[in-house]
């Protein structure tokens, strides 16, 4: 993946920052069809353009008809970086959303995706009731509003960011630029 290699080419960190992104979205999630109606996107083609980038990645992507709120997988992953080995609930989260059309939502989803990747079912779900990360990710959010952030993903060093799933060289340019 292009994080990785970034990070092992050019000895950055990689900092997840949460976005809210469609926050209001309701529990039981929104089709995409109705989120993007009467905006003139072609939904099938823009689906078709994210498999390419995706497949270029080398990622997989399915054909999710849905959007979920991800508030709390964001809450869920916020815990997870303080975790050993917590960082893979990023790729996990990914998948689940992405490729099987999860709802990252859904509180007992999010709770199998924790086991999934070796976490503690019991402390995830703990989490993701007591909302013990939400001020973490209220953090973010306003950090993400204060960078300018619109979309994701957004990649940011220095002063200097790029947005939208970018060519591996795209990312080394803004390193590099961020260096001086």
């Amino acid at each position: 993946m292009r994080i990785e290699r970034l990070r092992k080419e050019h000895n950055v960190q990689i900092k997840w920052i949460h976005f809210p992104l469609h926050p209001d979205t309701p529990a039981q999630g929104r089709s995409l069809a109705d989120l993007f109606a009467g905006r003139g996107f072609d939904i099938p083609k823009m689906q078709a353009q994210m498999r390419e980038r995706m497949t270029a990645e080398g990622l997989p992507y399915g054909d999710r008809t849905m959007t979920y709120n991800s508030r709390l997988a964001q809450e869920l992953g916020a815990w997870a970086d303080t975790q050993p080995g917590g960082d893979a609930i990023h790729d996990a989260l990914f998948r689940a959303y992405f490729v099987e059309g999860a709802n990252i939502g859904d509180v007992e989803t999010l709770v199998g995706i924790a086991a999934a990747v070796g976490l503690s079912a019991q402390a995830a779900r703990e989490v993701l009731e007591t909302r013990s990360f939400g001020p973490m990710v209220d953090a973010d959010w306003q950090k993400s509003h204060a960078y300018g952030v619109t979309g994701v993903p957004t990649f940011v060093a220095g002063r200097h960011g790029v947005v939208g799933a970018q060519p591996y060289e795209a990312l080394e340019q803004l390193v590099a630029v961020a260096k001086g």
